[in-house]
């Protein structure tokens, strides 16, 4: 057994001077030298063996005295160089690690592809991702776990593109790949913004899996399943999981998650029903539980959500930041913006995404002075806002109306925070000005970006020119979008919509024209309610309803009745240019409307109605759900793609300004 000094009586040896340029690598000599073992042979007489004295400096957090003890070991070992390189990462020294790196380079440890990858996840860690490129380039015996090692560093950067060129040139010289491999090559495919091109590449990558029998390994295709479920492909995700013969809670997981961020909750809650009938031992984790609040969320289930609530409270999830921020926004996008406060002020942490969660659930409610309240709230209690923060109160404004405090709060994000503006951010700028009909402003604030606006800022200022009727800003809006995104229908629906409110029914039928071309189809309105803990989904032609004729015979008599108490019905919506009857029948038959008529037979005398619209609320359900809040005398709770309504007594919430 070795008895150690302690580190405060060792005697500092001699040191060379200290490297003048602490952020160049020196070039390595040649020659290639032996690699050594971890413990080195020596004889009995050899009392300067300081590796045992530097793994234990190491163990110990000292790592300047270990360096300086390295300095007089002429021949460290293997593992004394792997621990000095895991403190360089622990203790996050970048320029103790390059000088450690110029010690292996002198006595060509470098060369040893056990540190070499060693040295690749240092500089990875340390986001110095072009060290770890020269440590490649460097190494000459690149064993797989080599290629790994900058494949995971490139992929945590997001050089997606770089990591499949290499695993190209991988393929091409002969090096197998193994289980780690695909898994971080599969990463890649979606670590960089050119989504288009590297889902063809993972299609690639998903036949390498299959030819070389790798399809057996429920890590490789739980990434695979991730990586389609990140480009929007549902469906071949769910193919890839039904045909997983071995699944485990990730994968589980990973599929509700796909379909609840993929627009479809009600298999995200379908899927985790028969996770827990089918697999008993597999306990749902904190990653699952935060999917299936926010299928919930998205369906304005409130009972559902309270059954997750009463879940998580047994499972002792509660404890988790992202299940309890997650349970706050599920509340909230219910309707219960009281209780997901209180849920809220009952966390015993609180980080900066529970305070984005708040902010966002009274941002949606219009409730925008409050939410910037809360994010002044944040600021003075020492958190420092996020980018998705600005996100949040921006979004906030815009629903509000606050105009000129939206742009306040703008312009603080790089004066005040360091914060630089993306894309994001941007598109709230165009919707918060577009809405308050300042479309010049609006169009003025992309002419003057620093960076592409995107289709998510142009998408904003054509959802603003669709509420404003302003046909020339919704044309420059859509020759960008149609290049951009060329098969997003409801870009040329929208167009359809804006001549239509104009009477340009020529401009309608080629816009229709160009949808049937390009082989489009406009996505579907669909409203959901639940009633007594059962989830309906309703759409505009829903003939397999039980109720549909007793349904479409309340909305006709209701329709009677508000028209003798002064409803107009607003057609406006309809792209056809029929009669006026017609255009009545048509717009009465909206799945929203549906879905209320159903509350209205099936729930409770008094009860709220809660219902969800994957699209924008048009200005007939608004006015018609109105007039039904004060004839009914009920309590009415909308939620459409934007924010909530509240209906009471024939007045919203939103003070029709959505």
């Amino acid at each position: 057994m070795w008895a150690f000094q302690t580190p405060q009586t060792i005697q500092q040896p001699h040191l060379p001077k200290p490297f003048h340029n602490p952020t160049a690598i020196s070039p390595k000599p040649q020659c290639c030298l032996a690699l050594r073992p971890s413990t080195t042979t020596r004889s009995n007489g050899d009392s300067n063996n300081n590796n045992p004295l530097i793994q234990s400096l190491c163990k110990q957090g000292n790592l300047n005295q270990a360096l300086q003890v390295l300095s007089q070991e002429p021949n460290p070992t293997q593992h004394t160089y792997e621990l000095l390189i895991l403190s360089c990462t622990r203790q996050n020294s970048l320029p103790q690690g390059i000088d450690l790196h110029r010690h292996l380079i002198h006595d060509g440890s470098d060369q040893d592809p056990f540190l070499a990858t060693k040295l690749i996840n240092m500089y990875s860690e340390l986001d110095s991702i072009d060290n770890a490129r020269k440590v490649f380039d460097k190494t000459r015996k690149r064993t797989i776990y080599v290629w790994n090692a900058l494949f995971r560093a490139l992929t945590l950067a997001g050089y997606g593109r770089e990591v499949l060129d290499l695993y190209r040139r991988m393929n091409r010289i002969g090096v197998p790949s193994d289980r780690f491999t695909y898994t971080y090559v599969l990463k890649a495919c979606v670590a960089s913004e050119a989504f288009v091109s590297l889902l063809l590449n993972g299609r690639e990558i998903h036949g390498h899996i299959l030819r070389h029998g790798f399809e057996g390994h429920v890590h490789i295709m739980t990434t695979l399943l991730d990586m389609y479920a990140r480009f929007g492909c549902v469906l071949n995700a769910s193919r890839v999981f039904d045909q997983m013969p071995v699944k485990n809670v990730v994968s589980w997981s990973a599929m509700i998650a796909c379909y609840s961020k993929n627009g479809k909750p009600f298999e995200a809650l379908e899927l985790f029903r028969k996770m827990m009938l089918e697999n008993q031992d597999l306990l749902p984790n904190s990653v699952t539980m935060v999917s299936v609040l926010q299928a919930c969320a998205a369906l304005a289930a409130l009972e559902q959500g309270k059954l997750m609530h009463g879940y998580i409270l047994r499972r002792g999830l509660d404890s988790i930041l992202p299940v309890v921020s997650a349970l706050v926004t599920v509340y909230a996008r219910c309707g219960n913006l009281e209780l997901g406060h209180r849920v809220f002020e009952r966390m015993e942490k609180r980080d900066v995404v529970s305070w984005n969660s708040l902010i966002s659930s009274y941002g949606i409610h219009g409730f925008g002075r409050k939410a910037i309240q809360i994010f002044k709230e944040m600021i003075d209690q020492g958190l420092s806002p996020s980018p998705i923060s600005f996100v949040s109160v921006l979004g906030a404004c815009s629903h509000a109306g606050l105009v000129e405090e939206g742009k306040v709060l703008f312009e603080s994000m790089v004066r005040g925070h360091k914060i630089f503006p993306s894309v994001e951010h941007y598109a709230c700028m165009v919707d918060l000005l577009g809405r308050a009909n300042r479309l010049d402003e609006a169009a003025k604030i992309i002419d003057d970006m620093r960076i592409e606006p995107g289709p998510k800022v142009w998408g904003s200022l054509l959802g603003s020119c669709r509420i404003h009727c302003n046909v020339e800003l919704a044309e420059r809006a859509t020759s960008r979008l149609f290049e951009l995104e060329p098969t997003n229908a409801g870009n040329y629906v929208l167009l359809a919509d804006i001549y239509a409110e104009a009477k340009m029914w020529n401009e309608v039928k080629r816009v229709k024209m160009l949808l049937e071309a390009r082989g489009l189809q406009k996505v579907p309105g669909r409203s959901c309610i639940e009633i007594r803990r059962k989830i309906y989904s309703f759409m505009s032609v829903d003939e397999f309803n039980p109720q549909i004729e007793q349904l479409h015979a309340l909305l006709l008599e209701l329709s009677m009745e508000m028209k003798e108490k002064g409803y107009v019905p607003d057609t406006k919506v309809v792209l056809y240019d029929l009669d006026p009857e017609e255009k009545e029948r048509i717009v009465l038959g909206h799945s929203e409307k549906l879905a209320l008529a159903f509350g209205l037979i099936n729930s409770k005398k008094g009860e709220t109605i809660r219902i969800t619209k994957n699209l924008r609320l048009c200005e007939d359900c608004h006015s018609v759900t109105k007039f039904i809040s004060k004839f009914a005398n009920r309590e009415i709770l909308v939620r459409d793609v934007n924010r909530f309504h509240l209906f009471q007594d024939g007045v919203c919430s939103c003070g029709d300004y959505w």
